[in-house]
């Protein structure tokens, strides 16, 4: 997305909030990780140490808000601010009981929001693959972004 004008919001469902984690707790990303990730093989960050997450987490440069659903978690996004003042939704996605109710167009539509508010910013981006859920793809597309590139691997 590489206008803000772009954005095709999806409006709040009744009972979910999106706050940022504005203390920042490494322990808190890696819960979200495992928590939303499992389901779609997210492992290449599981084996990291305490210091590799605190490095990763912790830094300025990325921000992190959860979704809650009458105080349950139900998902997360994490930006990070890139050299070139792009925003990359690093990580994206819903708590697996939480699939299917609705909650992920808004929950993108707040992602996009937030990235475009962190100033200055000229685009935003994010990587999804066939391991992502079916919908992933359907969703960036309906809220506005467009594919910038495809790759295909053995």
């Amino acid at each position: 997305m590489t206008d803000p004008g772009q954005l095709n919001s999806k409006p709040c469902p009744d009972g979910l909030s999106i706050v940022e984690a504005e203390e920042k707790e490494f322990r808190f990303n890696r819960y979200l990780y495992q928590l939303v990730g499992e389901p779609w093989e997210w492992t290449d960050k599981l084996k990291q140490s305490d210091a590799q997450w605190q490095d990763y987490a912790e830094r300025d440069t990325l921000r992190t808000w959860a979704a809650y659903y009458r105080g349950t978690i139900a998902g997360y996004f994490e930006l990070e601010k890139q050299a070139d003042d792009t925003v990359q939704i690093a990580y994206f996605g819903l708590a697996p009981r939480f699939i299917g109710r609705g909650f992920g167009g808004h929950l993108l539509s707040r992602a996009l929001e937030e990235a475009w508010n962190w100033a200055p910013c000229k685009r935003v981006w994010v990587h999804t693959c066939t391991l992502d859920h079916e919908g992933a793809l359907a969703n960036y597309q309906a809220r506005g972004m467009q594919i910038y590139r495809t790759e295909t691997e053995d």
